[in-house]
């Protein structure tokens, strides 16, 4: 995957960099793009209709056990992206697979797999109750 208008992402978020993000080489510094991915997914599970709050509240807690970034062209100051992902299910972890785009050029700036396991009132499970909420989000759900 590499292309801003693949139909395999199920959801999209347009963002722009602010000033204080970026390092004295007026790049966005690296750790700031894991809060664009994780904004981008609270976002999306609001937008599929069940937020983090929501999740917990109701002793679900989405939690992050491995993070893979590949950082491809830097964001700078005022840049505006578009950060797109798609999910799958591989065991009891849902697998995020999350690119950032530069807007006005198309170009991938980060390509990054995220993953999480669920816990249910503390304990760790296959994440059924998640799976069958976002089941038409998930790749090879019904969409």
């Amino acid at each position: 995957m590499g292309n801003i208008n693949d139909d395999k992402y199920v959801f999209s978020l347009e963002m722009k960099v602010r000033d204080y993000e970026v390092d004295c080489e007026n790049i966005v510094n690296n750790a700031v793009y894991l809060h664009y991915l994780e904004h981008t997914r609270h976002e999306f599970c609001s937008w599929a209709g069940l937020s983090f709050k929501e999740m917990h509240d109701s002793g679900i807690d989405p939690v992050l056990n491995k993070v893979e970034i590949e950082y491809r062209t830097p964001l700078r100051s005022n840049d505006v992206m578009v950060s797109k992902l798609w999910v799958e299910m591989r065991g009891p972890r849902f697998v995020f697979h999350q690119d950032i785009y530069k807007k006005e050029t198309g170009q991938m700036s980060v390509k990054a797999v995220v993953s999480c396991v669920c816990l249910e009132n503390g304990r760790l499970t296959r994440g059924e109750i998640l799976a069958e909420k976002f089941k038409k989000y998930l790749s090879g759900g019904d969409k």
